[in-house]
């Protein structure tokens, strides 16, 4: 059989998952803001690319519905969802800017803003970080690698240290559940 054999598969996915152990203390900054934001009345804004873009969709709708609980809603929104915001402004202001212009245009201080990159390098989310922390808007950015240009961008980095992307978006699903588990009472 070619390729990676299961057993590397789930020693380097095991590997992966123990270095969330050492995101206790973000995690508890990233439920803190979170709380503050809905205690507040604001909203949490998510977005990503590829994969990344699948599980910030994911996450809004295990906030904005139900995870497993019956629970109030939470106003988490995915700025990956409206597909003729994202090609009007591709269009008319590049790739780059197809998560700031949406930031610029519908976040309020006291907001939230998390980004999700494996590689931490897509410029469209770092321009998104700057347009959010002018505007006041808290950042969080759920990351891998050594979480690349984009947590120095950020309020707060949740990095996942594994080199292979299918290990770390399987890492950061799960950070996404732990979140979710926070919200359920």
């Amino acid at each position: 059989m070619p390729g990676l054999s299961l057993e590397q598969s789930l020693t380097d996915h095991l590997d992966a998952m123990q270095q969330v152990r050492t995101l206790q203390v973000p995690l508890q900054q990233a439920i803190a803001l979170f709380r503050t934001a809905f205690a507040r009345r604001g909203r949490v804004f998510v977005c990503g690319n590829g994969g990344s873009a699948a599980d910030a969709q994911h996450f809004a709708a295990e906030f904005s519905g139900r995870y497993e609980k019956e629970r109030r809603g939470y106003p988490v929104l995915a700025l990956t969802t409206d597909t003729s915001a994202l090609t009007a402004i591709g269009n008319d202001y590049g790739y780059e800017q197809v998560f700031a212009r949406q930031v610029q245009a519908v976040t309020l201080e006291g907001d939230v803003l998390m980004l999700i990159s494996t590689s931490g390098n897509s410029t469209n989310l770092t321009a998104a970080a700057r347009v959010a922390r002018a505007r006041g808007v808290q950042t969080i950015a759920l990351l891998g690698r050594d979480g690349g240009a984009l947590a120095r961008e950020v309020d707060l980095s949740l990095i996942v240290p594994a080199q292979r992307t299918a290990r770390i978006q399987e890492a950061h699903i799960f950070i996404l559940h732990v979140l979710c588990e926070a919200f359920e009472d």
